[in-house]
């Protein structure tokens, strides 16, 4: 690959990796026995889909450090959308969730298959086995990681970043579930998402890929100053496009958010804007489970008199901003800062 960067042919290489790396574990699966079929199925398709940003960003972590192209460091790389595989599997466990990409969720497309099968508990069955996809997906990101074909001496590097994208990750899904369905709170919301999605989609990835480089110091600062703000901009714009976004693009439910009162940053700043008769009117709707689409417009008219579906658009121009400064100063080579710049816009300005 040149410097000229080309997310769709990165794209296919990572798709690749994952592809093959993710069928060879299918087959393992198989060989142990022939009636874990419909979990090798979920294991090779769970992580299909996606732009590959948090791979795009590992790579350029390492590109920005001087690097070049290097087919092991894409398979290095290509570990990041495992991470994010077991986080969407888990997350939609937790919460839930029918449908992702307009595909039946891990636990909802097992469920289907134990019930056609005649299992007698198939959707708690089916829950258990997502669960358990999940792990897996997480114990194979570190998995591909290791046998990425990187020096041993490179992959030492990373190590200890792996530890805390774990946990800090893991942190991010707990605060949201503690908050869940708790007083709205701004300041609460941007906490879970610069944890629950943040680091792990932006910094975390950028700075493995810089210390697989063996970035110094003022770079993996820079990147950090770049990807977390980017990191609860694309998190941000996610939230929006789960209540403002067509469900026919964004491939989920535009009730799920309202239906299980999470602690979004568009709902914080809804509730902080409200007076008590408009809040008696969330309260009304908010965490209700026969919610319907005349809900929906009812929730979306109020949020847009308040103004917040705006206000939640400047946060994340502030933060998009903010990222793109923060490659003036660090002494990013002119390919590396033009590649970020673009994914910086792929991640924010999109409508699913």
């Amino acid at each position: 690959m040149t410097d000229r960067w080309n997310p769709a042919a990165f794209k296919a290489r990572v798709d690749a990796v994952l592809h093959a790396f993710l069928d060879e574990e299918s087959r393992h699966l198989l060989a142990v026995d022939d009636t874990l079929a419909p979990v090798a199925e979920q294991l090779r398709t769970a992580a299909g889909h996606g732009k590959r940003l948090r791979a795009a960003f590992c790579y350029w972590g390492w590109r920005a450090a001087g690097q070049p192209d290097s087919d092991a460091l894409v398979r290095a790389a290509a570990s990041m959308e495992l991470v994010h595989a077991a986080a969407v599997v888990h997350d939609d466990l937790i919460d839930d969730s029918a449908l992702r990409h307009g595909l039946p969720t891990v636990h909802e497309a097992l469920a289907s298959v134990l019930a056609r099968g005649g299992h007698p508990r198939a959707r708690p069955a089916a829950r258990s086995l997502a669960m358990l996809v999940g792990d897996q997906l997480m114990a194979l990101a570190a998995e591909l990681f290791a046998a990425s074909g990187l020096p041993a001496a490179y992959l030492s590097r990373a190590r200890h970043l792996w530890a805390a994208l774990a946990r800090e990750l893991v942190a991010g899904e707990c605060l949201e579930i503690l908050h869940t369905g708790g007083p709205p709170d701004t300041g609460t919301s941007l906490k879970v998402v610069r944890y629950k999605t943040a680091k792990y989609t932006v910094e975390h990835p950028l700075l493995i890929g810089g210390l697989l480089a063996g970035a110094g110091q003022g770079l993996r600062d820079a990147y950090s100053a770049y990807g977390l703000p980017l990191g609860e901009a694309f998190q941000l714009r996610d939230d929006l496009l789960g209540l403002f976004g067509d469900p026919e693009h964004t491939g989920k439910e535009g009730l799920d958010d309202v239906r299980a009162q999470r602690p979004t940053a568009l709902l914080a700043e809804t509730w902080r804007a409200a007076d008590d008769r408009q809040r008696a009117r969330l309260r009304g709707v908010l965490g209700r489970g026969d919610l319907d689409e005349g809900h929906l417009r009812e929730v979306r008219a109020l949020m847009r008199e308040l103004g917040a579906p705006q206000r939640v658009e400047r946060m994340i121009h502030t933060r998009v901003e903010q990222a793109t400064r923060a490659l003036d100063t660090a002494g990013v080579p002119p390919h590396a800062r033009r590649a970020l710049r673009d994914l910086a816009r792929q991640a924010t300005d999109r409508i699913h």
